[in-house]
């Protein structure tokens, strides 16, 4: 009797084992890889990091920035920067009459670096705004060691300051808020006003 028990007990423990094994192997192939995409997409839910750029764009934010508080976020930059009218240079150029001047050329004799020099154009608000959110992307090689501004309001009111120290440059209007939508909806509306007429017209027929 215990050697017929000992014996089943071991066909148990076998087949056990056996389908240990098959289960270990079978998930090795069939498992599933990690989409790239979690989840479902909810209408009206946008995922995580899009939508970032939404936003007024920066002629809408340059036309209504606010100038002392560009003052402000000068103070991040007043440790490199003078930007007082024949103001010297420090760890960076003196910043008066900045905006509109050629990028990487004059102030007072300033060691640019060779991406700046090389860099081409003006100081538009534009390649402000672009420099102000990362110099390194900017100008890759650049000497400026500023991470950046991450906020589009604080750089287009430091623009706008900035714009006050010597240049004075008329800034740009606001961008027009979109029409298409309100276009297709009059399109849209004219269509349906003119359905009944032809609907008579065709039944008259």
């Amino acid at each position: 009797m215990g050697d017929r028990f000992n014996t089943v007990a071991g066909w148990a423990l076998f087949a056990g084992i056996i389908a240990l094994g098959g289960a270990i192997v079978s998930s090795k192939y069939f498992h599933d890889e990690r989409p790239e995409k979690m989840g479902y997409a909810i209408e009206g839910v946008e995922a995580e990091g899009e939508g970032a750029a939404s936003g007024p764009g920066l002629n809408t934010l340059l036309a209504s920035a606010d100038v002392a508080a560009g003052e402000k976020v000068f103070a991040k930059c007043a440790a490199c920067h003078t930007v007082n009218q024949g103001g010297a240079n420090g760890i960076g150029p003196n910043l008066y009459g900045t905006v509109g001047e050629p990028i990487g050329q004059g102030k007072g004799g300033f060691a640019f670096s060779d991406a700046l020099k090389s860099k081409g154009g003006n100081w538009t608000f534009e390649n402000l705004d672009h420099w102000l959110t990362s110099p390194r992307e900017f100008a890759p090689g650049t000497k400026m060691t500023f991470a950046g501004l991450g906020n589009p309001a604080d750089r287009a009111n430091l623009i706008a300051w900035l714009n006050t120290q010597g240049s004075n440059l008329p800034l740009p209007a606001a961008d027009a808020a979109p029409a298409a939508a309100e276009g297709g909806n009059a399109a849209d509306n004219a269509a349906n006003a003119a359905a009944p007429a032809e609907n008579a017209a065709n039944a008259a027929e």
